[in-house]
């Protein structure tokens, strides 16, 4: 079976067009929301999904995806249940690319020969650990390989362009572009205050570079869409959740709004021809 993801950036690539990509933490609010959540994203165009497994020690996470892996916590949901969640969606029809956004102890803890098998035999497509630099835990990355897990890394404003270029190396399907210093959350991120370290990042990585943390409007959306290959939201997207009593809707009202913000160029481009 080929990578979904790998695929999706080519097809994307080829259109010229722009990638959004829609964290959001495994059984928050519940599990099936977060299936319902996924199957909607699809549909309205969403190109990869971020899952995020509860973790009660999340070190890049701040309050908003603290409190919703909290929050699933609570309810037992764990590394088993994104298994049992990707397979089912498989098994619907679902094609979009997922990709299991983990911190490297419930993994450890699985296996590192072990996980990477039952990833790809549940249907996830890539595989993203910010407490893992790409120069540990190499079994890892040689078993991703073999079962064809795109292992995605991150790289920071405050990362020089020498080992960027070296980290990229080692990213498989796009390269994760940290938009903050600290953690996640939804804030104001200036494109224009962004861009002078993103440039020299740029011109030394050949993947795409996708921006997340802090993209929290339709505005920040567009203007870092324009910047880079793409955008990744997730606070935001909790925030919406949260502040709706856990109802589902809002966040997919708010996901449809960034979606035609970070993709109108390449909507208006296709209308043309």
């Amino acid at each position: 079976m080929k990578n979904r993801l790998l695929q999706k950036i080519r097809d994307v690539q080829k259109e010229k067009g722009k990638l959004f990509c829609a964290f959001i933490t495994l059984g928050y609010p519940d599990l099936k929301s977060t299936e319902q959540l996924i199957l909607e994203f699809e549909k309205l165009g969403v190109d990869i999904i971020e899952l995020g497994i509860p973790f009660s020690d999340p070190l890049a996470d701040g309050p908003t995806i603290q409190f919703s892996s909290e929050f699933a916590l609570r309810q037992g949901v764990s590394l088993l249940d994104a298994f049992h969640l990707v397979s089912n969606l498989r098994l619907r029809g679902c094609k979009i690319p997922i990709l299991c956004f983990s911190y490297l102890n419930p993994i450890y803890h699985f296996g590192i020969k072990a996980f990477p098998q039952k990833a790809r035999q549940s249907g996830f497509d890539g595989l993203i650990i910010p407490d893992l630099p790409p120069e540990e835990e190499k079994n890892l990355q040689k078993e991703c390989r073999r079962h064809e897990i795109s292992q995605v890394f991150l790289v920071a404003p405050t990362t020089r362009p020498e080992r960027a270029s070296q980290i990229a190396r080692s990213s498989s399907g796009f390269v994760y572009y940290v938009s903050l210093r600290g953690v996640t959350g939804a804030r104001q991120v200036s494109a224009s205050n962004l861009s002078r370290e993103f440039n020299k990042v740029q011109k030394v990585i050949k993947q795409p570079l996708l921006i997340g943390f802090g993209i929290s409007s339709p505005e920040q959306g567009r203007a870092l869409s324009r910047l880079a290959q793409g955008v990744i939201v997730g606070s935001a997207i909790i925030d919406a959740i949260r502040s709706s009593n856990h109802q589902i809707a809002p966040a997919i009202l708010f996901v449809e709004k960034m979606l035609r913000a970070v993709k109108e160029r390449t909507r208006a481009v296709s209308s043309r021809n």
